[in-house]
């Protein structure tokens, strides 16, 4: 009897070990399998470098270190952003496109990459980089004026500028967002500028508060302090509908001049980095623009805290360039 019950329970403990290791040897299976399962697990390995393709000071840096900035929260590692300016943002551009498809480096940049493929300038577009999304929708898109200007709306700029054809200095960059804006509305309304280019938002701002300018076209929201101290006016927004932050503020459309842009801030790696990277960055992104931190600091610079993913980013920055071709192709005529 008792040599029975000493078998029992000998056979009992030697059950539970067997039983005790098998769940450990399938914990750390499980363990390396999930890591097998997951590429992206290390990613990040190290700080991320952004690449702006235009200077310090205007609206695209601005924008994205303000993404940078709660990146680093979801990503958690350093976010270095990196002004790479020169020829329309094509050397910024290019110097993602030649770094190691590694997802350490990142673009982030808008429309004028489209704008520089349209004109010439590079023989690549968006569908040459692996886009991760759109975090910002910027429709406050406006031409502003001197408070001594000979006009303080659109229909007074129109009147003035087909009296004095040639006359009105336009302050922009060729092959950027306000060069095909300036091309658009010279078509609509048939005004003739004297199209300058001064290079980016900085430069164009100090252009016209130095009096070498008469119209600087930029994002509303860029500039709303010089609006406040009435430093500059603006003379409309290029979109759907008045914007909430600025509701005295007339569309373009209300003034009968027929033009809506849509600026999107997006952010894309080099063709080859691991889609899996490029998910982990999307999902990220996804989460910074449902935070309501971000929401409110985007909304404070008149801007639209809008997510779209790798499809929907691609469906807009195609039907974006199908516009921007027909607007140029027009031009040529």
């Amino acid at each position: 009897m008792k040599n029975s019950l000493r078998k029992s329970i000998f056979g009992s403990i030697l059950l539970t070990s067997v039983l005790f290791l098998g769940a450990c040897g399938d914990e750390g299976s499980s363990g390396e399998t999930s890591g097998a399962e997951d590429p992206a697990a290390d990613y990040p390995s190290g700080p991320i470098t952004v690449v702006v393709p235009a200077g310090a000071g205007g609206d695209t840096d601005a924008n994205t270190r303000i993404m940078a900035k709660y990146l680093e929260d979801e990503l958690g590692e350093n976010i270095v952003v990196s002004n790479v300016a020169g020829a329309g943002g094509a050397t910024g551009t290019q110097a993602v496109l030649d770094a190691e498809p590694d997802g350490q480096t990142v673009l982030a940049f808008h429309n004028s990459m489209l704008l520089n493929n349209i004109f010439g300038l590079t023989d690549y577009t968006y569908t040459d980089f692996k886009m991760a999304g759109i975090g910002i929708l910027d429709q406050s898109n406006t031409f502003l004026v001197s408070p001594d200007a000979e006009f303080d709306d659109l229909e007074g700029l129109i009147e003035y500028g087909l009296a004095n054809p040639g006359e009105l200095t336009m302050a922009t960059e060729v092959g950027s967002m306000t060069y095909i804006q300036t091309l658009q509305f010279q078509e609509q309304t048939g005004v003739e500028f004297n199209i300058v280019d001064i290079g980016g938002a900085a430069d164009k701002i100090a252009a016209l508060m130095g009096g070498r300018v008469d119209v600087l076209p930029t994002s509303l929201g860029l500039v709303t302090g010089y609006v406040e101290s009435g430093d500059m006016v603006p003379l409309g927004v290029m979109a759907e509908e008045r914007l909430e932050g600025e509701p005295d503020v007339p569309t373009f459309k209300e003034q009968g001049v027929d033009i809506v842009i849509d600026k999107v801030f997006y952010w894309g790696f080099h063709p080859d980095t691991p889609d899996e990277y490029v998910d982990k960055f999307s999902q990220a992104m996804e989460n910074v623009v449902a935070n309501e931190e971000y929401q409110a600091e985007i909304e404070d610079a008149l801007l639209s805290p809008t997510f779209f993913n790798q499809e929907e980013t691609n469906e807009k920055l195609a039907e974006i360039e199908s516009d921007y071709q027909e607007a140029y192709d027009s031009s040529e005529q």
